[in-house]
Formats: C-alpha cells, structure tokens, sequence
C-alpha cells in the first residue's frame, strides 16, 4: 500500500498553483489561510489540518482536469463534500490539496414517473429533498445535518439516518454514479436502471469508499412515493430491553410503514432539554427509556394514526411501555423530533465528550449497552454513558459525557483507550465499529487492529488498482 510521501504534500511553487488556478479560475484557487480555513477544520475542532491549496470546481470537466494535473505531478488530493464528517476522512493532514465539491450543485434532470434524479455532488441533502418534493416524491435519506452537508459526501461514506429502517442507507439510494478516477479519467455510470447485471457493481465500490478510490461528482437518485400522511409518537420504557419486544410488536403491525424507531436514555433527555431552547418534556414524570416512532401512510385517512394508537394500546397491555405522547398535530410531531434532533448540538455545552458509531444485532443491543457501560466504568469511573441511535437497524451511537467535574482535557487525553475498550466489545459480539460515519482518519488504527486479515488484503489490493499512487485521500480508511 502505498503510504503519504513529503513529495506529495510538498509546498506547491507559484507555477503549479498557477496551472491549477487556470483550470477552476483563480477565484476558486484558495491559497489564502483565512480563506482555507473552512475547509481545514471539522465542526467539533477535533480536526485541523493544512493544505498547499484549496480547489472548487465548477464542473466534472474541472476535477478531471485537477486529478489528470495532479496524477501528473505527483501530488496527493483530499476531496471534500459539506465539511460535516466526523472521523478527519475529509481533512487534509500532510498538507495535501483539497478538492471541494460544493460549487457543482446542479439538478441536471429530474424524472418523477421514471422515479429517479440526477443531480451533482455538491447539491445539499436538504436541496435534494427539496427537488424531490417539488416533482412530488421524497427522497427518504435523512439527517441532522442535512443543510449543509452534501449528497457527494452522504455517499462516500454510506450514510444513514433516521429512515434506515424503512428505506436503507444511502446506498440503497443509488441508482447510478459519475466519478473521477485517480489519473483524470471519468467513469460515467449514470444509468437509472434498477436492474444492471452485466459484472462488477461498480456502482458499489465507490459508495462508502470515503474519497479513497475516486472523486464522487454526480449521481442518479432513487426517488419514492410521497407518504400521504404521518403519525408520530414518544413512548416510555422501564428497561431497553422492552424496546425488542415493542419493535417486534411494530413491525408486525406496521410493516414497512414503520420508518422510524429512535432510542434516548433519561439522562440524554435532560441534557437537550438544559441547553436546547424550545424543547420541553412530553412527559411529567421522568422515566429511564424513551423511543421515538414514526410511521407513514400512503393514504391521507388516518389510517397511520390509528396504526398507531393500535400498537401503543396493545404494548401498553402487555407492559411494554409505561406512558406514551401521540402527536396531534405536525408542530407537536416537531416538538417530538426536535428532542431527537438537538442531541449533538446539545452535547456541545455539556463538556467533553467521547463518541462512537457502531452496530450490533438488533437483538444484542441490550446486551452490548450493559457490555460498554462495565467497560468505560472500568476505564473512566464516572464517565456518563449517552447511547442513542436507530434501534431498528441496530445503529448505536455510543456517546460518552465526561465525569461531573473533570477537566475536558484530561477526559479526551482517554479517547483512544475508550474507544478501544468499546470497539473490543463491539468485536466480540461480531459487530462494527463504523455504522455510518465512516473510518477517515479516526479508526483508520482500529480497522487494522480488529478488521479480518482477507478483508484488509482485498480492500488494499482495490485501492492499489485504483488508485496505484496512492493519490486520493491518502491515510485514510487505510
């Protein structure tokens, strides 16, 4: 595998940042520290890196042009989306040049009948629902973040969301795909097929590759029907091991139609309603589970909320649930969402805090969180375990407040040996330490450590066959 060299992160000479310039327009050359900074540090500042020059091109013609320019001289390239990830895959750490999507936000063409939209990789998750909805469709990814990160990034790295559970992650999303390769040369997979059997599935490769095999410029979305209507609903659990029975309980009545099951623990609660303004309590009395539902109906009878009053009636009979809150009306579905929403902002004022994203077995999900709360216990005594995530498809992420009192430093200084402690667990229980975030830069080390040697060896011999300098995203995922 080929590893970051110094002459591939070097300081570039003015005729190189000329040459580069020339092809984007020196508007969009960046070489100005002021003018870089947003590209350099992610949003929690656990990342900050540097680079010889920042680069947004305008078209796929433009990063051809950078990558067959940089495949040239030799230099390594980090492409970078919305800037929202959170494991350093879309900071440059060596110095390398940056390559930003964000100025190709084209709808190059929308086909509501066909069920399908193409559109570029700078496009907003947010604007993508948006175009949907103006054709009169949705398109089902979803997260917190969706008005500034990009659909190019939400690809890279596979995300997920909320709507996991019903839809799948981003790559159930993809129909087809355009990339710039390592060496300029554009692979023009955009195909909106839903059925394509004629070898590799390209298409795939590229979806969760991270910026490691190629440059990620456009894609044919998969667009769905529009729901017709929406139940919401916020129920209490004395223990999360209800939570598998009220899922079964769900989707056996439900179906498909479920499309959201969010688990939050009391104390994760308490913290959104300390620092988020406009929150409140559904509920007068505190209880130690809590989990969100959602579930959508094509039809526009009331059919979703008597679905759903249905579900929470027969759990409560059977002990499941302990109180419930059904939304009345979309502002108190708002409110409902909004809890779920504000956790990462609400950490932020709460003090250090140590994060992982993982998956189990739906059914282990239990059994992992008493696992990981012995563990970090035993690392970090104090320390205030904060799971939340997408019980239906086993997605937790398995956040870690610090200790009342101690400094922030000091707690971060144990990032590494907690996480490691948690990913042993995971491991153990034939989990994974990345369901939706990614590996980047932060558990490039944990995947070496805990990743199947065969695995590894087929992901390095894909990358080198790609990528045979080792140009793209260098130090990344590998």
């Amino acid at each position: 595998m080929n590893e970051m060299s110094p002459n591939r992160a070097r300081l570039l000479s003015p005729e190189i940042v000329e040459r580069f310039a020339a092809i984007v327009g020196k508007a969009h050359a960046l070489v100005d520290p002021d003018q870089q900074l947003p590209y350099l540090k992610e949003l929690r500042d656990k990342y900050v890196g540097r680079s010889a020059l920042v680069l947004r091109p305008g078209s796929t013609e433009e990063v051809s042009r950078i990558m067959a320019l940089a495949n040239e001289l030799n230099l390594a390239v980090v492409p970078q989306a919305g800037n929202t990830g959170l494991v350093g895959g879309q900071i440059p750490q060596h110095g390398e040049i940056v390559v930003s999507v964000a100025r190709m936000n084209k709808v190059r063409h929308v086909d509501p009948v066909g069920t399908s939209m193409t559109v570029e990789a700078g496009l907003t998750l947010q604007e993508c629902q948006d175009v949907a909805e103006k054709a009169g469709r949705l398109f089902p990814l979803a997260l917190p973040s969706q008005g500034s990160c990009r659909i190019g990034g939400n690809l890279g790295t596979n995300a997920g969301g909320v709507g996991v559970l019903a839809y799948g992650n981003a790559r159930q999303q993809v129909l087809g795909l355009e990339v710039v390769l390592a060496d300029g040369r554009v692979w023009n997979g955009l195909r909106a097929l839903k059925k394509d059997n004629t070898g590799y599935d390209l298409r795939d490769l590229f979806i969760g590759s991270e910026g490691t095999l190629g440059i990620i410029t456009a894609a044919v979305l998969r667009l769905l029907p529009r729901p017709a209507e929406m139940a919401t609903a916020m129920v209490t659990l004395p223990s999360i091991e209800n939570a598998l029975t009220l899922l079964s309980e769900a989707q056996a009545r439900a179906g498909s139609t479920l499309t959201a099951f969010e688990f939050i623990p009391r104390l994760m609660v308490e913290i959104v309603l300390k620092h988020i303004k406009g929150t409140r309590d559904p509920f007068a009395t505190p209880y130690p589970w809590y989990v969100l539902l959602e579930i959508s109906g094509p039809k526009a009878d009331g059919g979703a909320q008597a679905q759903m009053e249905d579900i929470l009636v027969a759990a409560s009979e059977k002990g499941l649930i302990l109180d419930a809150a059904i939304a009345q009306s979309p502002n108190q579905a708002r409110d409902l969402w909004l809890i779920r929403e504000s956790i990462s902002e609400a950490q932020r004022p709460e003090g250090g805090n140590i994060k992982h994203d993982i998956s189990v077995a739906v059914a282990r999900i239990p059994e992992f969180l008493e696992r990981a709360a012995a563990t970090v216990e035993k690392l970090c005594p104090g320390a205030r375990p904060l799971p939340i995530g997408h019980f239906g498809d086993g997605n937790i992420h398995y956040n870690i407040a610090k200790p009342v009192g101690m400094d922030d430093k000091v707690f971060l200084a144990q990032w590494d040996t907690i996480m490691a402690g948690v990913h042993d667990v995971v491991a153990a229980m034939d989990g994974s330490i990345s369901a939706e975030h990614g590996i980047g830069f932060m558990k490039r080390a944990e995947l070496a450590r805990l990743k199947d040697p065969v695995e590894l060896d087929l992901m390095r011999r894909i990358k080198d066959a790609l990528d045979p300098k080792g140009l793209l995203n260098p130090g990344k995922v590998l």
